[in-house]
């Protein structure tokens, strides 16, 4: 069973940066995976925020974070990073990365219902 903890979260001031890390353990193959940084704000429905393709590499960005988050991938450490930069109020929330398979060339959606897998997460609060 796959399985994957987040760290990195804190407290920022605006235009501050953190960098959270995902680290996944229990894969079986050498098979692609769509991995996605997810958040959720009190009171809002998740959303999805950064998404690669493990196999490929391409990645998706939610347009009010491209410029400034990063989505990477670490393949020998099994680790999933997200560089965060010039964070806003707006950015504060519940983090946490999800995967699930993907086949070759695959899209990954931020349609959070079809990751089969989803960490705890770790909160990043921004103030002004």
């Amino acid at each position: 069973r796959v399985q994957l903890v987040e760290s990195g979260g804190g407290s920022v001031q605006a235009g501050g940066s953190l960098r959270l890390s995902c680290a996944a353990s229990g894969y079986t193959d050498k098979a692609a995976y769509c991995m996605a940084w997810f958040r959720q704000a009190p009171g809002k429905e998740s959303e999805g925020v950064a998404s690669i393709n493990t196999g490929d590499g391409v990645t998706h960005y939610f347009d009010s974070v491209k410029g400034r988050f990063a989505i990477s991938q670490d393949n020998a450490k099994n680790t999933l990073y997200l560089d965060m930069n010039n964070l806003k109020p707006e950015d504060t929330a519940l983090y946490y990365c999800a995967a699930f398979r993907v086949s070759t060339g695959g899209a990954c959606t931020f349609r959070l219902q079809v990751y089969d897998y989803r960490g705890q997460g770790t909160q990043v609060t921004v103030s002004t």
